[in-house]
């Protein structure tokens, strides 16, 4: 039976500023709005943060049950390792996606009920990542999950449950954040691309190769500064206090691009990766939050 430490450890923990980050960003801009419902905040935080772990759990079930993690370098897996049970880890998944799908329809009861479909959408798309008989993170089509739903639909929505309505601000967030969280699992695919392809798991990173993955990981980072412009220009210039960002960014960068880290040298990577998309977050909360202030007081 697996320990508390090792289901911590199965829940992947570097990968939460992935979940953290577009409710940050997301309810700075309904700040700037002045329509922050800061109890809605929390539900939005929350559903994230179950879907993230609901999620990773889901990936070790479904990768183990695969044999896909035999011969992983990465983080610890549960099943993969044998230390907890197919069954065991399902049932945490399927725990972990239905409490977020609970608290989910609180938000929808007390913001509109069409976002039931929204999260039915998200909760499909966290099992069948590698779940199922055709898993879409297979066919190297998890970027582009991870983009929509981890970045626009988590930073829009988390905007809309709190302002009811679309802000252009948060949709300028969202392709920040969503770059930065798809930059994640690149980097993550980048590590396991030997693994992988002997697997048959055809991540993007599989199809592209190392060298233009690793191209692929910095047009990511250069992705999100550059759209943090357009959230200056329809929130507040102190959003660029999420340019804090770029201290971790240009560490990870160095390592996949200077220094052409491999294997495990590349798992620093995650966790700096993961630091800047939560001083992405932050940081646009924060510059909005000042703006506020300055604006009112100012």
């Amino acid at each position: 039976m697996a320990s508390p430490a090792q289901w911590l450890a199965g829940a992947r923990p570097r990968t939460l500023p992935a979940a953290v980050a577009p409710v940050l960003a997301g309810t700075g801009v309904a700040l700037w709005e002045r329509e922050a419902v800061w109890w809605k905040a929390l539900l939005a935080l929350a559903v994230a943060l179950l879907l993230q772990v609901g999620v990773n759990y889901a990936n070790d079930y479904s990768d183990g049950i695969r044999g896909t993690d035999a011969d992983r370098v990465g983080p610890m897996r549960l099943v993969g390792s044998g230390v907890a049970s197919p069954r065991a880890v399902r049932l945490a998944a399927l725990a972990a996606l239905g409490a977020a799908g609970v608290v989910g329809l609180v938000l929808a009861a007390t913001t509109s009920w069409w976002l039931v479909a929204v999260g039915a959408l998200c909760l499909v798309a966290a099992w069948y990542y590698t779940g199922g008989s055709r898993p879409y993170g297979y066919a190297g089509l998890g970027e582009v999950m991870v983009f929509v739903f981890f970045g626009l639909v988590a930073t829009v929505g988390t905007t809309y449950v709190q302002a009811e309505r679309f802000v252009l601000g948060s949709l300028w967030a969202a392709i920040g954040v969503g770059a930065l969280t798809c930059a994640i699992l690149v980097a993550n695919n980048l590590r396991d691309i030997p693994t992988d392809r002997e697997a048959g798991k055809m991540t993007l990173a599989v199809r592209l190769g190392d060298e233009r993955t690793r191209h692929l990981y910095g047009l990511l980072l250069d992705l999100a500064a550059v759209v943090l412009v357009g959230v200056a220009l329809t929130t507040s210039w102190y959003v660029l206090l999420a340019l804090a960002a770029a201290a971790p960014a240009f560490r990870a960068l160095d390592l996949v691009l200077g220094e052409k880290a491999t294997g495990p040298a590349l798992v620093p990577v995650l966790q700096h990766t993961g630091v800047a998309t939560l001083l992405y977050g932050a940081g646009i909360l924060l510059g909005c939050g000042l703006g506020v202030l300055l604006a009112t007081y100012g």
